[in-house]
């Protein structure tokens, strides 16, 4: 199953974050990359080029190719998407007080939007072309606070 970061990546960002009892994290990578598809699938891919103009039925808009998107930009928002949803929100107790692991789910959540939108806005990087490397003109930037027509 495809995914955009590995155990390694994170313990990049949590060296210690093997002492909690999980042992491999590759499932909660896997679910991460179905979820990041899903947001490009909802947020990006259908008021990019591509997704305006490649209909394939009238009516029914294409959805994203995965093996098209450059992994590589993904990784960073990947860890802190599996850090912030799958990790600590498991180890996070939600008492009122609050609790170390509630406050790493929080700050992480706001990483991964940070770092999401930082993505969306420069431009994801699509391969239309399948030509092995990626254009100045398959890298499509989603602009916030601008009319586009």
């Amino acid at each position: 199953m495809p995914q955009f970061a590995t155990d390694d990546n994170l313990r990049e960002y949590e060296p210690q974050i093997g002492d909690f009892g999980i042992q491999s994290f590759k499932e909660l990578h896997e679910k991460t990359y179905d979820d990041i598809i899903r947001l490009l699938n909802i947020d990006w891919f259908p008021k990019s080029e591509y997704g305006k103009f490649d209909l394939k039925v009238i009516g029914t808009a294409q959805k994203l190719s995965p093996s098209m998107l450059t992994a590589s930009q993904f990784t960073r928002a990947a860890c802190y998407h599996v850090l912030a949803y799958y990790v600590y929100s498991r180890l996070a107790t939600f008492d009122p007080a609050g609790d170390a692991f509630t406050e790493k789910m929080k700050y992480y959540k706001e990483k991964f939007r940070e770092e999401f939108d930082l993505i969306l806005r420069s431009g994801v990087e699509y391969d239309i072309d399948s030509s092995g490397t990626v254009s100045d003109s398959e890298r499509q930037p989603f602009h916030f606070n601008r009319l586009v027509r």
